[in-house]
């Protein structure tokens, strides 16, 4: 990476209205962000922070730029991600994902409009660059009841009429996520619709500097709160009655206190729960001589996700049995030999063919992916193994600078009693790529 992706800025949360990343200096601004914490950790850390101002530019410019390419006269978002990456605003963001009341409008002009909660249309007010606030776009049964298909045509007319001020002479419009009334009272209108989720996801899969900076501000208070939960695991686990969702909490109580925002599933398991993978933490209590493997899916400071997995061995007394070791350097093999050759133009068709391939006894287990795009959460693409390569899908496509991918592998021996889950998170750079995952391999597992 070259050096102006590290040069230091001055972190000063003592003075000044404005934090250096942009951020308004007092504990009232409308816009989460970092705390304290985060901001000290970092300095320490001579990590440079983002300009949040510019990356909210480079974003909507990509959205516009991704409007202009496809003739559209706009593109409208449901998504809770599309529309945090579009406005930078949050809204009950869980609730958003099962109660869409949520809709952004960007059109071909770069004129935003984001339609709210009825009583919080003042959350986006930070940022200049949304030119309207409404309500109304809350259409789905628990809240309209069988009102629904009229809201829905008032909505679908203010989207008309925007287009017609914004969406340089067309009604052609993209859409990501619409409820069904929504769709057809748009297509009612006369508007031509286009699954709007190509465009955002392309637009989203190329990070800026800005982006970058805050990735990695966000990547190490997620190494941070592992550390914590890491030394909790050795500390009191041998005391007896911890169980998963003990040391799972102390994941999120250490991603909060910096600043950051949840974490996407309960991907952390021990012992024989381990295998098969993908179970859930539950109230098992953990022992020692057992694995304690996990995956973040974190959503840290400034939104940005930190996807890293790691697998732990407890017990200081006992020690691993060979076959957990040989999975261990297996799997990391595996993400260091992925990750060796990436570099801009590389055919995503090309990386799965060229993949490192898992010995037989662990490909029914393996992950469903060897790789996946990484920005405000999993984004495209998807790098898929060659048995699950589906022709077409990602063929068009190279990697690109500024690309931030996962690199993952899970060993999971079929009718085994273990699981080996490992993932760092990278950058495509001019000349190659950057590892910015610092985390260490636990050194038991890896038989030094």
């Amino acid at each position: 990476m070259k050096d102006h992706y590290r040069d230091i800025r001055k972190i000063d949360p003592t003075h000044g209205t404005h934090l250096a990343d942009g951020l308004a200096n007092h504990s009232n601004r409308l816009e989460i962000g970092p705390t304290l914490l985060a901001y000290r950790e970092w300095e320490a850390a001579g990590l440079s922070l983002p300009d949040v101002s510019a990356m909210r530019a480079h974003r909507l410019a990509r959205l516009v730029a991704g409007v202009a390419a496809r003739g559209y006269g706009g593109v409208l978002m449901f998504d809770p991600l599309n529309i945090r990456y579009a406005t930078d605003s949050t809204n009950m963001q869980l609730w958003n994902t099962h109660n869409p009341f949520r809709a952004v409008l960007v059109c071909a002009d770069g004129h935003m409009v984001i339609w709210d909660y009825a009583n919080a249309v003042f959350l986006s007010e930070f940022n200049p660059l949304v030119r309207e606030r409404r309500a109304g776009a809350d259409l789905f049964y628990f809240d309209r009841g069988d009102g629904l298909e009229q809201a829905a045509t008032i909505f679908a007319g203010e989207v008309r009429d925007l287009l017609a001020d914004h969406g340089g002479g067309t009604m052609r419009l993209g859409i990501d996520k619409p409820m069904i009334h929504a769709l057809r009272a748009l297509e009612g209108l006369g508007i031509t619709v286009f699954p709007g989720e190509e465009l955002t996801e392309k637009a989203r899969s190329v990070k800026c500097l800005d982006e970058i900076r805050a990735m990695r501000c966000a990547i190490h208070s997620c190494e941070a709160a592992m550390a914590e939960m890491e030394t909790f695991a050795r500390a009191e686990i041998p005391n007896g009655g911890v169980t998963e969702n003990d040391v799972w909490a102390e994941l999120h109580r250490s991603n909060i206190k910096r600043g950051g925002e949840w974490i996407e599933t309960r991907l952390l398991t021990s012992g024989p729960r381990t295998n098969p993978w993908f179970q859930e933490s539950g109230p098992r209590e953990i022992s020692e001589g057992e694995i304690l493997a996990f995956d973040t899916d974190l959503i840290g400071p400034y939104g940005m996700c930190a996807d890293l997995s790691r697998t732990w061995w407890i017990g200081d007394d006992i020690p691993p049995r060979p076959d957990m070791i040989d999975a261990m350097r297996h799997g990391h093999e595996h993400i260091t030999r992925n990750m060796q050759g990436l570099r801009p133009g590389l055919g995503l068709r090309d990386l799965t063919m060229n993949t490192h391939f898992l010995r037989p006894e662990f490909q029914a287990q393996k992950y469903g992916c060897l790789m996946h795009g990484v920005g405000l959460c999993d984004e495209w693409p998807l790098i898929a193994y060659p048995d699950r390569y589906v022709p077409g899908a990602f063929d068009d496509y190279v990697t690109e600078i500024g690309m931030t991918l996962c690199v993952e592998a899970l060993i999971s021996p079929e009718g085994g009693d273990f699981s080996i889950k490992l993932e760092d998170q990278v950058v495509i750079t001019e000349d190659g790529f950057e590892n910015l995952t610092s985390y260490p391999f636990d050194p038991r597992l890896m038989g030094v």
